[in-house]
Protein backbone atom coordinates (compact mmCIF):
# COMPACT_ATOMS: atom_id res chain seq x y z
CA UNK A 1 0.00 0.00 0.00
CA UNK A 2 1.46 3.28 -1.07
CA UNK A 3 0.47 6.39 0.88
CA UNK A 4 0.54 9.89 -0.19
CA UNK A 5 1.13 12.90 2.39
CA UNK A 6 -0.61 16.34 2.33
CA UNK A 7 2.38 19.26 2.58
CA UNK A 8 2.00 22.72 2.32
CA UNK A 9 4.24 24.26 -0.45
CA UNK A 10 6.41 26.97 1.23
CA UNK A 11 8.77 27.78 -1.46
CA UNK A 12 8.98 27.11 -4.99
CA UNK A 13 12.33 26.89 -7.35
CA UNK A 14 11.33 26.05 -11.15
CA UNK A 15 10.45 22.18 -10.75
CA UNK A 16 11.06 21.73 -7.36
CA UNK A 17 9.32 22.80 -4.31
CA UNK A 18 9.81 22.83 -0.15
CA UNK A 19 7.20 21.55 1.58
CA UNK A 20 6.44 20.82 5.12
CA UNK A 21 4.15 19.22 7.27
CA UNK A 22 4.58 18.43 10.98
CA UNK A 23 7.80 19.80 11.60
CA UNK A 24 8.97 18.24 8.75
CA UNK A 25 10.24 20.15 5.49
CA UNK A 26 11.27 18.38 2.12
CA UNK A 27 11.88 19.44 -1.58
CA UNK A 28 9.62 17.65 -3.53
CA UNK A 29 9.06 17.54 -7.73
CA UNK A 30 6.14 19.47 -8.70
CA UNK A 31 6.39 18.89 -12.38
CA UNK A 32 3.01 16.91 -12.46
CA UNK A 33 1.39 19.95 -10.44
CA UNK A 34 2.85 22.36 -12.53
CA UNK A 35 -0.67 25.01 -10.96
CA UNK A 36 0.77 24.80 -7.33
CA UNK A 37 1.61 27.92 -5.44
CA UNK A 38 2.68 29.16 -2.08
CA UNK A 39 0.57 27.95 0.59
CA UNK A 40 -1.00 25.45 -1.28
CA UNK A 41 -1.19 21.93 -0.08
CA UNK A 42 -0.63 18.77 -2.33
CA UNK A 43 -0.35 14.96 -1.74
CA UNK A 44 3.46 13.74 -1.62
CA UNK A 45 4.66 10.36 -3.02
CA UNK A 46 8.22 8.79 -3.40
CA UNK A 47 9.47 12.87 -3.95
CA UNK A 48 6.80 13.88 -6.46
CA UNK A 49 3.78 16.42 -5.87
CA UNK A 50 0.55 14.17 -7.52
CA UNK A 51 -2.34 16.23 -6.49
CA UNK A 52 -3.42 19.40 -5.42
CA UNK A 53 -5.76 19.71 -2.26
CA UNK A 54 -7.93 22.66 -0.84
CA UNK A 55 -6.91 23.71 2.63
CA UNK A 56 -9.83 21.82 4.08
CA UNK A 57 -9.43 18.59 2.74
CA UNK A 58 -5.72 18.67 3.45
CA UNK A 59 -6.31 19.54 7.10
CA UNK A 60 -9.12 17.10 7.67
CA UNK A 61 -6.22 14.57 6.34
CA UNK A 62 -3.75 15.22 8.76
CA UNK A 63 -5.98 15.57 11.97
CA UNK A 64 -6.75 11.75 10.66
CA UNK A 65 -3.40 10.94 10.16
CA UNK A 66 -2.21 12.60 13.97
CA UNK A 67 -5.48 10.42 15.56
CA UNK A 68 -3.50 7.30 13.80
CA UNK A 69 0.15 8.12 15.13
Amino acid sequence: MCLGIPMKVVRINGDFAWVKTGGLTRQINIQMVPSAILGDYVIVHAGFAIQKLDNQQAKKTLDLLKEIR
